[in-house]
């Protein structure tokens, strides 16, 4: 093994790579000991496609990382004389009126309302091949504002790694599965915290039965928390959408786990009125002690992680993740926040 390591390490030298030479050793070691298993060839292509992928996907939004993203996800059946498709490319163009790059699934019906409204510029397009679907529309077609994939799990993840804010409109199983992946990934902590809106055509009523299932179904079973839908703003209003997408970040920038202790950091210093206050509101999601005002603790002044930011810092109940969008929103309310 070490023999290989090195063999690895002078392939590096070769190749000219120089930065986070340990993680890419690893991919490669990782690449040769699949031979060395003898795994199977169709395993084999799902690994080496999904690493292709992934990469042509990091090239694509590489360019744009400095600038917020949002991503929409909707139907690719609906109508361009539907109300739906005029809502995604309002919403859309609002947005990127605000600076936000677009990010859709790059094909047909709401995805393609929604890269019109954003316009060529800011709309970025992550699509899938089919075997019976339309090819990827034509404002994000381009190869520099689009890529390719073949596995639904590279291209969610994808569409879900970039963005700082997400849009659902009305859809089918594809949709369906991206808002409940989005979920899961903010139920769990596997993703941190985002905004979620889930929005309709003026009046519709497409998502109301999902919002009475959750509050009479899932709820009382005990299999979400009480404050687990909190996150999410169901409306019918465009313009509550883009408030929802970019008021989430008017005073929170960031989190930070460490050890049990969790770690907010904002963009102005709360006064001491204002953490007595949350220390009043949200004193059942503290699990002990108080929220404070802090400093960049030591690990992240070592990992120079934000450490010009003002902090508050508590002890979050487990399972409380609703509770933490509750706070954040108080956290953008304050005062202090301008």
């Amino acid at each position: 093994m070490d023999d290989l390591r090195s063999r690895i390490e002078s392939l590096l030298d070769e190749a000219g790579v120089t930065g986070n030479r340990t993680l890419i050793t690893r991919i490669l070691l990782a690449g040769v000991q699949l031979g060395q298993d003898r795994t199977d060839r169709l395993d084999l292509k799902i690994a080496s496609s999904a690493l292709s992928e992934m990469r042509d996907a990091f090239r694509l939004f590489a360019p744009y990382s400095d600038v917020p993203k949002v991503t929409v996800f909707g139907s690719a059946r609906t109508r361009q004389d539907d109300p739906l498709y005029l809502t995604a490319r309002d919403v859309a163009a609002e947005l990127a009126e605000r600076g936000w790059m677009v990010v859709t699934g790059a094909g047909p019906g709401i995805m393609q309302a929604a890269a019109e409204g954003a316009g060529q510029k800011m709309a970025l397009g992550v699509s899938i091949r089919l075997p019976f679907e339309e090819k990827p529309n034509a404002v994000v077609a381009e190869d520099a504002h689009s890529v390719e994939m073949k596995y639904f799990f590279t291209r969610k993840l994808m569409l879900v790694k970039e963005s700082s804010g997400f849009i659902c409109l009305p859809g089918g199983f594809g949709t369906m599965d991206e808002m409940f992946e989005l979920l899961t990934l903010q139920q769990t902590g596997k993703a941190e915290p985002t905004p979620i809106v889930i929005l309709d055509a003026p009046g519709g009523t497409f998502w109301r039965g999902l919002e009475s299932f959750v509050v009479e179904h899932l709820i009382p079973a005990g299999v979400i928390s009480p404050h687990d839908f909190d996150r999410v703003l169901v409306t019918d209003s465009a313009e509550q959408a883009v408030t929802r997408i970019t008021g989430f970040w008017r005073n929170y920038d960031s989190l930070r786990w460490v050890d049990d202790l969790l770690v907010l950091r904002v963009k102005h210093q709360p006064t001491d009125a204002e953490i007595e206050a949350l220390n009043t509101e949200f004193a059942p999601f503290v699990a002990s002690g108080r929220i404070e005002r802090t400093d960049a603790l030591p690990i992240e002044v070592n990992d120079r992680d934000r450490v010009e930011l003002p902090r508050v810092a508590l002890r979050l109940r487990q399972r409380e993740v609703g509770g933490l969008y509750r706070l954040i929103d108080a956290l953008n309310a304050l005062p202090s926040a301008g």
